[in-house]
Formats: C-alpha cells, sequence, structure tokens
C-alpha cells in the first residue's frame, strides 16, 4: 500500500532560474526512479523568508505530492541533506482528509483561488 507524502522544500536563492529547474527535475525524478507517483507539483517560486537561514532572507520554494513508501522518503531526505543547494525541507504524510482537501483545493471548491459563484444571481435566487 502506497502512502500520500507532500513535500516542501527550499532551494537557495543564488541559483539561476535555470539551476533551479534543474535541481527540482533531478529530485522529481530521484522520486520516479524509486516507484513514487507524482500526483502533484508546484513551484511557489522565490518568497521571503520569516528568519534567515544561511544568511540568506529568500528562497526559491518548491512543493511535490507523491504517492510512495516510507523507504523513498528516507532515501529522497538523504538525497536533500547532502545538497547544499537545500536550505531546508519538510515532508509529512497525508492522512484522507488531507489528500481531500489538496484534491479539492486544486479543483477550486476551497483555498485562496476558491471559484465564487457570482453574487448577483444569490440576489436573484432569493426574489
Amino acid at each position: 500500500m502506497l502512502t500520500q507524502y507532500e513535500t516542501v522544500f527550499i532551494l537557495t536563492p543564488v541559483l539561476s532560474e535555470d539551476d533551479a529547474k534543474k535541481s527540482i527535475n533531478n529530485y522529481v525524478e530521484l522520486l520516479k526512479s524509486q516507484g513514487a507517483e507524482i500526483v502533484h507539483q508546484e513551484a511557489w517560486g522565490l518568497k521571503n523568508l520569516r528568519y534567515q537561514i544561511a544568511k540568506k532572507n529568500t528562497g526559491i520554494y518548491h512543493v511535490v505530492e507523491y504517492k510512495a513508501s516510507g523507504k523513498v522518503v528516507d532515501t529522497l531526505e538523504v538525497a536533500f541533506r547532502r545538497d547544499e543547494s537545500v536550505l531546508r525541507y519538510l515532508t509529512v504524510r497525508l492522512d484522507k482528509y488531507a489528500v481531500k482537501y489538496n484534491d479539492d483545493k486544486r479543483a477550486g471548491i476551497v483555498g485562496r483561488n476558491k471559484k465564487v459563484s457570482n453574487p448577483v444571481d444569490k440576489k436573484q435566487e432569493v426574489a
């Protein structure tokens, strides 16, 4: 039984855009080579950090959601620890509620980019 995970990692901002994409693709390919099924991935881009990490105030954020075994997560995290360009990473095992929330968020049902129905239509329904 494969478990669903979500990993967010922060790359150092000194990487060029091409180097950052190459590094991200290397990690995604590492997951695939270990038998993981990529569900979703999203580049959040360059963001300010709450506090300095290795004398950096910004970082390149990327999130990957995937189905895999625990050994795949261990392999990925060892690769993160060996790479100096990775400032931080966090892997979370998703339960059924988190999986449903992520699916709903991608569909636009919940979250920041929630698709709101037209308020004018609501007024007409009441009348």
